[in-house]
């Protein structure tokens, strides 16, 4: 499974930073799809047709692991598929921060499909963060929530909240609009 997603890591890292690192982070999805084939662990190909979307649920299904739960609705949660394939990055970052920093908690993603809008949460049962910790590592040049999640939801219109406690955990909820 960590093969897996370093290689998923490589990608969307190889995407954002382009040049050469585009070339390495493509041939990296590449792998990434043909390991997950020879596994038997493919996740349904989600439709990439910027006209007609694509269904966020099997992108976060292939994040699920034996300490990610990841809990989707019964029908499509289909979106913009560049809004989708962010919301799989932004998900994919948070529980990155549970594994570094949670050594051997678990995880739960929740998808909720309304109206207007979807809702993506990430809970952990982690030791969770003291206030004003996020702020202290963003003022140390560490930006990784305010980049890798905040910076990806706040660029689709959305939201994010973040609630966390000393011995409590963490929940990322990230909120983006359908259109």
């Amino acid at each position: 499974d960590s093969v897996l997603q370093v290689l998923a890591m490589v990608q969307r890292r190889g995407g954002e930073l382009g040049g050469e690192a585009a070339e390495l982070g493509r041939v990296a999805g590449e792998q990434e799809a043909a390991l997950r084939s020879l596994i038997g662990a493919a996740p349904a190909a989600p439709a990439r047709d910027a006209a007609d979307g694509a269904d966020l649920r099997p992108l976060l299904t292939a994040l699920a692991s034996p300490t990610v739960t990841v809990s989707t609705p019964a029908t499509e949660v289909r979106l913009p598929a560049g809004t989708a394939g962010e919301i799989e990055a932004a998900v994919a970052a948070a529980l990155d921060n549970v594994r570094r920093h949670c050594d051997g908690a678990r995880a739960w993603v929740l998808v909720e499909d309304g109206p207007g809008e979807v809702t993506v949460s990430v809970r952990d049962d982690g030791p969770g963060m003291p206030a004003g910790r996020l702020e202290e590592a963003a003022a140390g040049g560490r930006l990784g929530v305010a980049q890798s999640i905040r910076g990806r939801v706040a660029e689709l219109g959305g939201t994010v909240a973040i609630t966390s406690a000393e011995g409590e955990g963490t929940e990322i909820e990230m909120t983006v609009p359908r259109a």
